[in-house]
């Protein structure tokens, strides 16, 4: 699927959508997505809560691991934060690691409008067929 298609395909990610996620590209993959953080993000230290960033990070899996046309789903993750979660933008670039049959595995990270890595993580997607 192409970009645009993942964008319209995504609109029925309620949560991903209502805290503003966008997909900025997305292939085979390969998938960015992109957050400008907003107060509502904000923890009481006054940095991205850690369950946005898990968010920004499954979203970029996802729409990398569907770009293929198969439809996905997060079967396990994990994040390793690495800097607080400021700046006014955040990105999240997924790579895939490996592809298989019915499972398949993407890296993750995090970075800020500057390029600082604020998170990295993984994704275990389950291919449903």
């Amino acid at each position: 699927m192409k970009t645009e298609e993942m964008k319209e395909f995504f609109k029925t990610d309620r949560f991903a959508n209502n805290i503003g996620c966008l997909i900025d590209e997305a292939q085979p993959g390969h998938a960015v997505v992109s957050l400008e953080i907003e107060d509502k993000h904000l923890n009481g230290n006054n940095v991205a809560q850690g369950g946005v960033l898990f968010t920004l990070g499954d979203l970029a899996c996802a729409a990398a691991a569907c770009a293929d046309g198969t439809v996905s789903v997060s079967a396990g993750g994990s994040i390793n934060y690495l800097n607080p979660g400021k700046g006014k933008m955040l990105f999240a670039e997924a790579t895939e690691l490996k592809k298989g049959r019915t499972l398949s595995y993407y890296d993750f990270l995090i970075t800020n409008e500057t390029g600082n890595k604020i998170a990295k993580g993984s994704f275990t997607m389950f291919r449903i067929k």
